[in-house]
This record gives structure tokens, sequence and C-alpha cells, in this order.
């Protein structure tokens, strides 16, 4: 394992390279192009874009969490995207409907998220361990019913007709997430935070973070050594699609404050959190560090547009080349998790 993640590190010095060259080399201007990245990531009236970049930051961090639970124990759960979208649309319908105190609002629907979310990754190991679909596929091939249902809910039985737009009705307003004064930034990114502090503890001090990083090195040493594999699979499945419906949660309940169809799917949160976890070769305490790095392209390369008229796609093209780079090294941990059962 040790040497995959030194080669690893070797092609994102090539891929960080072949993005200086980009920006350097192939496009004139280069001053301005920094400069408007700069100040679309971190500038701003009042740094409204960092305000921005860090709400954003919230949604990847959290996104790069569900994946990194599961990674860590050997477990490819790629069906974030579907966790998170119906932990997200779950909680807008508490949020509009449920007739209760604010709080108890806010809380029913957190944990309505969260155990959407743990149900829907659970449903993908149930599909391996009962009928033999690799998790891989099971849980990608997940996501599509997830957006359909969350889709149709959102365009018919539960749309805001009034408002025009495919979305939900609006949650209740006292239950939604505080916000900094005279900021769009939610207390999320605070929630979200806490919840990946409290997995790296989890991870380095108590039997299961143990259990789980072992199963990752080696689930034949792990079944061997007598650990409850079976249990440990499902828990690090459902505590993963917990983590991304939480995330769900955090996305309604901050600034959107009702679902709207696309709002989670179209700006490609799970893949770029699937993204941040290769960065950090799959190690909680750099995944923060790298969701950060994805958020601040995402924010900066609209900046770049705005000021150096070069597309917001260029940002995509550079997180192109990165996971192209860690392509490689997503196959070597497939055949790393090929023995687990």
């Amino acid at each position: 394992m040790t040497h995959l993640l030194r080669s690893q590190r070797l092609k994102l010095i090539g891929a960080g390279l072949i993005g200086l060259a980009l920006v350097l080399f192939l496009v004139p201007g280069a001053g301005d192009i920094s400069a408007g990245f700069l100040n679309g990531a971190f500038g701003g009236r009042n740094f409204f874009n960092l305000y921005a970049t860090l709400g954003r930051y919230a949604i990847l961090l959290g996104m790069a969490l569900a994946v990194v639970i599961s990674f860590r124990a050997g477990l490819l759960n790629i069906g974030g995207e579907g966790q998170l979208v119906l932990g997200g649309l779950v909680a807008a319908l508490v949020g509009a409907y449920l007739p209760a105190p604010p709080f108890v609002v806010a809380v029913a629907a957190l944990l309505a998220a969260m155990v959407v979310g743990a149900g829907w990754a659970a449903l993908a190991g149930f599909l391996e361990r009962g009928t033999g679909v690799p998790l891989l596929i099971g849980s990608l091939l997940l996501n599509y019913p997830a957006s359909f249902v969350a889709s149709y809910a959102v365009s018919h039985p539960f749309r805001d007709v009034a408002s025009g737009a495919t979305q939900t009705f609006r949650i209740m307003q006292e239950a939604g997430l505080p916000r900094f004064n005279g900021t769009i930034l939610d207390y999320g990114v605070f929630l979200i935070g806490a919840a990946a502090l409290a997995y790296i503890v989890l991870e380095d001090a108590t039997v299961f973070g143990y259990r789980s990083r072992l199963r990752g090195y080696s689930a034949g040493f792990a079944r061997a050594s007598g650990f409850p594999i079976r249990r440990l699979y499902y828990r690090t499945l459902m505590l993963s699609g917990a983590a991304a419906g939480m995330t769900g949660f955090i996305a309604v309940f901050g600034s959107s404050q009702r679902y709207v169809d696309g709002m989670l799917t179209t700006p490609l949160y799970a893949w770029t959190g699937i993204a941040a976890v290769l960065l950090a070769a799959v190690r909680p305490r750099l995944v923060p560090v790298t969701a950060f790095f994805f958020a601040v392209l995402a924010t900066g390369s609209i900046g770049m547009e705005r000021t150096a008229g070069i597309p917001r796609e260029f940002g995509q093209v550079i997180q192109a080349l990165i996971v192209l780079t860690l392509a490689g090294f997503a196959g070597k941990l497939t055949a790393i998790a090929g023995g687990r059962r």
C-alpha cells in the first residue's frame, strides 16, 4: 500500500505541472488570470466570494467524508450522489411539512436525512452480499433511481407550483441553519467540520476505527483475526451513507432552504468528493485540505471567467487532469478491495 501512495504522489506532481504549464504557456495574460482566480475564490465585496467558497467547501467536505469512510475499509461505495440526493429531499420534506417547533424540525430532518442515506448505502451492500452485484457497480447504479425519484417528487407531488420552478416548498424558516451576520455562509460548515473531526478521532482512537482500517489493508487478515466482518461491512457502509445524507441536510437547511431539482447533482459534489479523497491518498487527516482545494478551484474558476474571459470550464479541465492521473490508483484500490468477501 505504501508504494502505491508514493506512486500516487508522483502522479499528482505531474498533474500539477501539467496544469501550471497550461496556465503559464498556453494561455496569454497569466497574471490577469491568476488575479481573477484568487479574487473569485477569496475576494469580492465584503469577501462575498470567500463565503461562497466556504459554503461549497462544506458540501464537498461532507461528500469526501462519506467516501473516505468507506474507502478506508476497502469498500468502494461510489453511490454518494444518490445518498446525498435522497438525504436532501427527505430533509426538505420534513422541514416543510412537519408540524413541530423549529429545533425539533431541524433535528428530525437531520436524523431523517442520515437514516435515508445510511439505508440507501446499506441497500448497495445487500446487493453485493445477497445477489453478488459488486459494490462498485451496485452503489453506482443506485445513483440513478435516487435522482429519478427525487426529480419526480419535486416535479409532481411535492412541487411548489406557485414558485414556477421545479422545487419543494420552503422549509420552516426558523428551522434553517443560522448564518454568519451579513454573509451567505451558514453554520453548516461547523456541523460538517465537527463530523470530519469526529471521524478522524473515531478512526484513530477506537476499536471500530482500527478494525475498519485493518479491513481496508487486508480483508483476509481481518477475517482470520476473528473480526465481525459482516457487521463491520454494513456499519461502515451505513456510516458512509449517513455522512452523505447529513450533507444533503446541510445543503437544504443552509443557503437553499428547499430542495431544487438538480441542485445536488449538477455541481458534481459526489464525484469531486471522490477526487478529493484520492488526492489525499485516502488519508482522513488530509481530506479537509484537498476538499478545500477543490472548492477553491470551483469558485476561483468563476472569477477567472469574469475577469480574464477564460471559461470556467478550464477549472474543470484541471480537475479532470487530476482525476485522470488518479485513475490508475483507483484501479489498484479496486484490486486491493477485491478479496474483501
